[in-house]
């Protein structure tokens, strides 16, 4: 007769870990690397509905001043905040003044984000002469404001339509310039890693989780004439972050909405959102494509009313739309 033998798990060690199963990494994490970070707090989770005026809507407002949410009300905050880079909707703010206008909104974002709620950001970095290290001062204020910083996801836009050709001095090296073709979502938490779950459902498969979870993303841009904004991220964006940080059912906010695409993805998944956009006529374009969108999206196919027909008659029909 076999014995069953448990398998042992992995630790930290001074040469590393090959693999990392069932792994204890307590040395690591106790060591005086984590000092001055901010810490997991142990808090009671508590969840409070978003009113009835604000679930599923758009909000023509500054997101500074989200005082329509209650606190501990949104489960997960998807955005690509304006770039402060002379596009239609920004204005000419110095680097301080910029990074204080996005802390005021990230203050916000904790207040009304419940215990262990994520927040991620889509950013990209900007300029040459020198180069302006947007992700690197976003990291610095969220650390300053408590948040737990759980990752950065490296979106790989390469196999975008439009290739770069700002590469500085062509084949030398008086002034060779790197073409970015990523841009970083960086992830966090409120207050802890994990997070309660009320009952409600995953959506994620095995296959998304899989790649989902992985720390680089390879799907092309959105073109901004396609969607009638001057900086639109894909749909496919906030799926795979709704998809991977919400249950069904859940609510994600999005405090500088835009052309709508994390509101569509929310409907996509059967999630609720709150979206907050100061710019009128981009409210009235993310209506637009959200009403269309949900049009499409809710109205059953042909095959629907086959296969509810087919129940009752205890028959399968070939007929597909």
């Amino acid at each position: 007769m076999g014995v069953n033998r448990k398998k042992n798990g992995t630790k930290t060690s001074a040469f590393g870990s090959p693999g990392r199963i069932n792994h204890d990494a307590t040395p690591f994490y106790t060591s005086r690397l984590y000092e001055g970070l901010p810490k997991e707090e142990e808090v009671k989770y508590v969840e409070k509905p978003v009113p009835p005026e604000c679930i599923d809507k758009i909000l023509c407002k500054s997101s500074e001043k989200m005082e329509e949410l209650p606190d501990n009300c949104i489960h997960l905050m998807v955005t690509s905040p304006p770039y402060n880079v002379g596009k239609e909707y920004d204005e000419n703010l110095t680097l301080n003044e910029y990074r204080a206008f996005l802390k005021r909104v990230w203050n916000e974002i904790k207040r009304v984000l419940v215990p262990g709620g994520r927040v991620c950001i889509n950013i990209a970095n900007l300029g040459r002469k020198p180069y302006i290290p947007l992700h690197a001062f976003i990291i610095e204020d969220m650390l300053d404001l408590g948040f737990l910083m759980r990752g950065e996801i490296i979106w790989n836009k390469a196999s975008s339509g439009s290739p770069s050709t700002a590469w500085g001095s062509w084949r030398s090296a008086k002034n060779p310039t790197l073409r970015d073709i990523h841009e970083y979502i960086l992830v966090f938490s409120k207050g802890m890693f994990s997070r309660e779950n009320l009952g409600r459902k995953s959506t994620i498969s095995r296959e998304e989780f899989l790649e989902f979870t992985k720390s680089v993303w390879t799907f092309p841009a959105e073109p901004a004439t396609k969607v009638g904004h001057p900086a639109p991220f894909p749909v496919e964006l906030p799926y795979r972050l709704i998809q991977l940080y919400t249950f069904e059912g859940e609510v994600v906010l999005d405090p500088f909405i835009g052309s709508g695409q994390t509101a569509i993805a929310a409907i996509k998944t059967r999630r609720h959102y709150v979206g907050y956009d100061i710019n009128e006529n981009y409210v009235k374009l993310a209506e637009k494509r959200i009403k269309e969108f949900s049009l499409v999206f809710n109205t059953p196919r042909v095959f629907d009313f086959e296969e509810k027909k087919d129940d009752g008659d205890c028959e399968t029909s070939p007929n597909i739309a």
